[in-house]
């Protein structure tokens, strides 16, 4: 059963990469709900003094960290490759559970982690948090209420820079044992996701992929056509090879509007008939800067803060969070199939 708590919520942060400080921050930024951070979780004790002074709580193995009793949550910020077998332990120990993208490598991982939260009882929440963001709900809003009508074209354009010194950072970067793929897994599934959201789990896809300058094992470019059950299209397109970095675009077009998003803002948003629109229209046609197009530590913090005070939200009234293993696994799937349908013949694929 997972632990019983008052007020404060004890969130344990495992693994001390660029990741976690977000986590951290959004922490910091909840403890009116009563979150706290009690520990940080590191593979080396050799850097566990080190990394204890800079989140100032004790820095702890794994199984220190899951047998902690006042650890309520714990957020796993560790290479995509650990996500399961650390999300499996623990919901195991009765911990809730806010995981980063990509939740696992391969659906039969993803599958295991839902059922292991279902059976210990806890919530298991994905960090896909732009479906939390104001601006992104509105535009769903809108989807649903059908002031797009009929949807019949999606666009991703995820045009990055990530030089070979990014990768260099960690040995796991850029491998398929580890990351899981290249831009669309690890960059692009955030855009992924979205277009999941508006217009539903594609039935077909074709693509092209290749690892055209970055000295890694998985895709640095890629192109992929999903066609979904209404017969719409949808196109993505990514590359971490784009100097110096440009902002990310989701655009949706159905027979009665369409939306264009730069970054986070939005560029156009037209529909045909204003006075039948159920949620207005918004407006902002300011260039974007491009962002996480050219630097991954330019993301916003407010993500991150949403999407844990969610999931706080959601242990306190004993609900699955909005983004949940099942949504999770939904990018997942979609970004695994693009992969099988165009990789290069050499790149092994982890699915299901």
């Amino acid at each position: 059963m997972p632990p019983s708590w008052s007020h404060d919520i004890g969130i344990a942060i495992l693994g001390a990469g660029m990741v976690a400080r977000y986590h951290l921050h959004a922490i910091e930024a909840n403890a009116d709900l009563g979150a706290r951070l009690v520990a940080i979780g590191h593979h080396n004790p050799a850097r566990f003094g080190e990394i204890s002074a800079q989140f100032g709580v004790p820095c702890l193995d794994q199984q220190a960290l899951l047998a902690h009793p006042a650890v309520d949550v714990v957020c796993i910020c560790t290479p995509s490759g650990q996500h399961a077998a650390q999300a499996i332990a623990a919901a195991r120990a009765g911990k809730h559970i806010l995981v980063e993208k990509p939740m696992a490598l391969s659906l039969a991982d993803a599958d295991s982690m839902i059922a292991a939260a279902q059976q210990a009882g806890v919530q298991l929440g994905v960090v896909l948090q732009r479906r939390v963001d104001p601006l992104f709900r509105r535009i769903y809003d809108a989807i649903q209420a059908g002031d797009l009508g009929r949807l019949t074209l999606g666009l991703v354009t995820l045009p990055y820079n990530r030089s070979d010194a990014y990768y260099k950072q960690a040995a796991w970067r850029g491998t398929w044992a580890e990351d899981g793929g290249g831009v669309l897994m690890n960059q692009g599934i955030h855009q992924v996701d979205l277009l999941l959201w508006y217009m539903g789990d594609p039935v077909k896809v074709q693509a092209s992929a290749n690892t055209l300058l970055r000295q890694i094992e998985v895709e640095d470019t890629l192109v992929a056509t999903l066609t979904f059950d209404n017969g719409a299209l949808a196109t993505i397109t990514a590359t971490t090879t784009a100097a110096p970095g440009f902002p990310h675009r989701i655009e949706i077009y159905g027979t009665a509007g369409g939306i264009q998003v730069e970054g986070e803002g939005v560029v156009r948003w037209t529909v045909a008939d204003p006075a039948r629109a159920t949620i207005e229209p918004v407006e902002n046609r300011q260039p974007a800067a491009a962002g996480a197009g050219s630097d991954p530590k330019s993301i916003s913090p407010s993500g991150h803060i949403a999407i844990l005070r969610d999931l706080i939200q959601a242990v306190r009234a004993g609900r699955a969070p909005h983004i949940d293993g099942a949504e999770g696994r939904r990018s997942l799937a979609a970004v695994l199939a693009v992969y099988a349908a165009g990789l290069n013949p050499h790149a092994t694929v982890q699915g299901d």
